[in-house]
């Protein structure tokens, strides 16, 4: 499908008339931005570390402001040298957050104001009655007066706190609240059918999972970098099909345990591994040249230890010839490398071209159906007595052992229990063979399946 193809099956652009109020934190490296964005939505999302330039995407998050839901962005920080092409970017990303900000925290450092400081407040001079000038780290009371002195730069609002110690955190939230007219917003739009799909995008570095996320967002949500690591936050954007909102999550590449050695990079490395709570499906993305890694099946027993759904995403599959013969030698390849994920859809697609994103999608759908599907315990005895009438269960070491009762105990993740007269000893295969029929029978073909044994006289 063409790119104009897939967009026309998105229903609803990303701009929305109706949307919450966007408040963008922005400054130069080492300020305090992410650590103020972490102590608003209190909880550590963002990455804090004394290196310079840990942030490099901008994060968002749905939060409240005195009872008033915003949604809070932390940019990454503006450099006024430059060591490469990739330090442009994060530049320039930040630059054109403030344009799309409702208020703009500026953050600055009292105890160093830089030449980057004052660059980039004449980049801010036209968004000026928009701006709140936040003075950070005042950790103690003795730094207040010098908060005078910044009056002369020219913002009318000014406000000191300490984001470390949270000194002054409820003063910020009463100037935030009264510098946006709530008025004009109405809220975010949800799905009026279906509750969103939460998506985690994960791999290894360079796989293409930041340009996936920008396709499927259709924003640039995600700096896009040959240099492998480039993505360090979990990177969240939205978007609709067919009527149903999504949440992706574009995550750090993981790579093998011995190869992350900065501390940043251990705790990239680590959320990756988090956002496998906070989803309900997970594409794990495979460049269709490279193939698959070691690394790849330690995130998918993680996955399958967690019951979420997964689809095996076959990425940059414009790169090969398309031909059947190709495709029925990857699959393969994949189906034998990754038993323990036999029921998972394997998928190809172009991230780069959008090709492919539209059975993607239409697939998710399906898995996501049968996650929260529930089967009525009536149902289930039924189709067991008969699957043991069909296949009876046989005897281990002349001890006999009945099924007695089967029934679902919860939903996404799926989990049946099963009593039986005597757990000890159960013969395994025949465990599989009523989760295998379960499958067949009540549509969940698509998903991981757990059952467990309970006794009862």
């Amino acid at each position: 499908m063409s790119e104009s193809g897939w967009r026309k099956n998105l229903s609803l652009s990303q701009v929305r008339e109706n949307r919450l109020p966007i408040v963008v934190i922005a400054g130069r490296p080492n300020v305090g931005k992410s650590t103020l964005f972490n102590r608003i939505i209190k909880k550590r999302k963002a990455i804090t570390d004394p290196t310079p330039g840990v942030t490099r995407d901008t994060i968002q998050e749905r939060c409240f402001v005195r009872d008033q839901e915003v949604l809070l962005m932390d940019t990454g920080g503006f450099k006024l040298e430059r060591d490469d092409s990739f330090d442009e970017l994060v530049a320039q990303k930040s630059l054109k957050m403030l344009e799309q900000g409702d208020l703009i925290l500026f953050i600055m450092d009292v105890n160093d104001i830089t030449s980057e400081d004052e660059t980039f407040i004449e980049n801010l001079r036209s968004y000026q009655d928009k701006v709140l000038l936040v003075v950070n780290k005042i950790d103690h009371p003795d730094k207040e007066n010098e908060i005078w002195n910044l009056y002369s730069l020219g913002f009318e609002h000014i406000i000191g706190i300490s984001a470390t110690h949270g000194r002054n955190m409820e003063g910020l939230q009463d100037k935030i609240v009264s510098m946006i007219d709530f008025s004009l917003f109405n809220g975010a739009v949800e799905s009026e059918k279906d509750p969103h799909i939460s998506i985690a995008i994960l791999g290894k570095p360079n796989t293409g999972k930041s340009t996936l996320t920008n396709q499927l967002t259709g924003k640039e949500n995600s700096i896009v970098s040959p240099i492998a690591g480039t993505t360090r936050d979990v990177i969240e954007g939205r978007f609709l099909y067919k009527n149903r909102e999504f949440k992706v999550l574009d995550t750090a590449g993981i790579r093998r345990k011995k190869k992350v050695v900065e501390d940043v990079e251990y705790y990239s490395v680590n959320r990756a591994f988090h956002t496998i709570d906070e989803s309900d499906i997970i594409f794990l993305l495979i460049d269709i040249q490279e193939g698959l890694t070691e690394q790849d099946k330690k995130i998918t027993q993680q996955i399958v230890n967690q019951g979420k759904g997964v689809i095996l995403v076959l990425n940059k599959w414009d790169t090969t010839d398309g031909t059947k013969e190709f495709w029925d030698k990857a699959v393969e390849k994949v189906r034998f490398l990754f038993p323990i994920l036999g029921f998972a859809p394997v998928m190809a697609i172009s991230g780069l071209k959008g090709t492919g994103l539209d059975k993607l999608l239409d697939e998710t759908e399906k898995v996501y159906r049968q996650l929260t599907k529930r089967v009525e315990t009536s149902q289930l005895n039924e189709s067991l007595r008969y699957w043991m009438d069909y296949n009876p269960i046989p005897s281990v070491k002349n001890k006999r052992y009945k099924l007695l009762y089967l029934t679902q105990v919860t939903a996404h993740p799926v989990k049946f229990v099963l009593f039986v007269n005597r757990e000890k000893g159960f013969p395994d295969s025949y465990k599989r063979y009523v989760m295998n029929q379960i499958r067949k029978e009540f549509g969940m073909s698509k998903i991981p399946i757990n059952m467990e044994l309970k006794e009862r006289s």
